[in-house]
């Protein structure tokens, strides 16, 4: 396992489609088992490939200690509610917004083993699946967002 780059605001990189993975090789169960890490040490809870500089349909949750969701070619198959809150981002490091998410989220992928799987997140969870999703379609969330800003200490 190794520790990635984290891809910065600005990056060309961030503002591409990815493309779906074809096939789960060896080399994708790296990627993801890299991303892990790395999202680990940034302290992050969750990381999609295209901020770590690889342009395909994967991302990676952990809003809870030991459940990693891994997703490849991931879907949206149901949404619904409304929620409003603040995100951050490992690429706008600092930062942080008030994003409208669903409150409710249904999606589905394929794992690591090639098996489909399908997940559904409430709140917290929702609102990262949708996160991690956005950035496979070249979007941060500081385009949705409002007031963007760096929080002071109290808050």
């Amino acid at each position: 396992m190794a520790l990635r780059n984290i891809l910065r605001e600005g990056d060309p990189t961030l503002a591409k489609k990815s493309r779906p993975v074809t096939e789960v090789t060896d080399r994708i169960r790296t990627i993801l088992d890299d991303m892990a890490d790395t999202m680990h040490a940034a302290s992050g809870v969750g990381l999609a490939a295209p901020q770590v500089g690889v342009l395909r349909r994967i991302f990676i949750v952990e809003v809870e200690e030991g459940k990693l969701f891994e997703l490849i070619n991931p879907e949206v198959v149901e949404a619904d509610g409304d929620q409003y809150g603040e995100e951050g981002c490992l690429s706008v490091p600092g930062y942080v917004g008030n994003v409208h998410r669903p409150e409710h989220v249904k999606i589905r992928g394929i794992d690591r083993n090639g098996k489909p799987v399908e997940y559904e997140g409430e709140g917290l969870l929702a609102r990262a699946f949708m996160h991690e999703y956005d950035h496979l379609d070249g979007i941060l969330y500081t385009a949705k967002a409002d007031n963007v800003h760096i929080p002071k200490e109290d808050e």
